[in-house]
């Protein structure tokens, strides 16, 4: 399958307003941010084992077709949606992030990644989301529109042997 995102360590130039690119720059946690700009609500899609995509694999170094634990949410700001999060955690290794995943449940996994001393941040990467990737659709229908793209990043976070992957993909820069 051909490379249908283009992965970058800063995000696009153009087209991308200074209050998104504030946004997608933020280097501490998106769920806390939006709790100091208004309203938060969560809203949980879905959590279950599924395959990653394409390009989740070779980030994680994972094979073809490898079941994860993946999780969806939308995160709410004044109740208008404005992030949907995508998050893959490997099932192996097994280890403590499992079990903190499975019973997250309606809580914000961003307000255990930067809370717990253990948790490592990668490096920020940022992509323009069309409609050939497959979170494009997912996206337009949980945020409730349908651009030519989305603005996106993602980032890898360690813990001991572990490693989630966390996927942000923006409807616009939110108000607040």
């Amino acid at each position: 399958m051909p490379k249908i995102s283009r992965w970058r360590d800063r995000p696009p130039r153009r087209g991308v307003e200074a209050s998104l690119r504030n946004w997608l720059c933020e280097p501490g946690s998106l769920t806390a941010r939006l709790q100091r700009s208004g309203r938060f609500r969560l809203q949980l899609l879905r959590q279950r084992l599924h395959c990653a995509n394409p390009d989740e694999e070779d980030i994680l170094g994972l094979p073809s077709h490898a079941r994860c634990w993946v999780r969806e949410v939308v995160l709410h700001c004044n109740d208008t949606p404005v992030i949907f999060a995508h998050t893959v955690l490997p099932t192996e290794p097994r280890g403590v992030l499992g079990r903190w995943f499975a019973g997250l449940g309606g809580r914000s996994l961003g307000s255990l990644l930067f809370a717990h001393p253990g948790f490592r941040r990668g490096q920020l990467a940022f992509a323009r989301i069309d409609p050939r990737h497959p979170l494009h659709a997912r996206a337009a229908n949980a945020l409730g529109i349908s651009p030519p793209c989305f603005f996106a990043r993602r980032c890898v976070h360690g813990f001991g042997r572990q490693r989630v992957l966390v996927t942000e993909v923006f409807s616009a820069a939110p108000q607040g």
